[in-house]
């Protein structure tokens, strides 16, 4: 079983979760989900929803570097635990970006984002 190859098909999902959150707990103007205009909708929520909506969007941004860096480092033969160890690494941090995301908790957020960032690039780094 290819650990890695499981973090992305959970990564891809992640962002389905998140944009889950935002229309579960969000309101526009007293109205529940409208799907007509799902764009619109979404942003015109606020507190955590808004947030959480935010962090899907993050989420989809960060996903084509992970992919990228766990492509490059299985065809460039990196070791599998390596390999395992950063996409877990990369999972582990992105989930917990956003609860701190969620949570409002911004500079505490940001470092996690750069913890994340952290795997992939030191995939791709491996595979040169």
């Amino acid at each position: 079983m290819n650990i890695a190859f499981l973090c992305i098909a959970f990564a891809c999902a992640l962002p389905l979760l998140l944009t889950l959150v935002a229309k579960s707990g969000g309101s526009h103007k007293g109205h529940p989900y409208d799907n007509r205009e799902p764009r619109v909708w979404l942003s015109d929520l606020s507190g955590w929803p808004r947030r959480a909506n935010a962090a899907q969007q993050n989420s989809w941004e960060a996903l084509p570097i992970f992919i990228a860096g766990v492509l490059m480092a299985t065809h460039a033969n990196v070791p599998q635990a390596t390999l395992d160890f950063w996409a877990i690494w990369f999972i582990v941090a992105r989930v917990l970006y956003a609860i701190l995301y969620i949570a409002n908790c911004s500079g505490l957020r940001s470092l996690v984002w750069s913890l994340a960032l952290a795997a992939p690039l030191r995939l791709m780094i491996a595979a040169i």
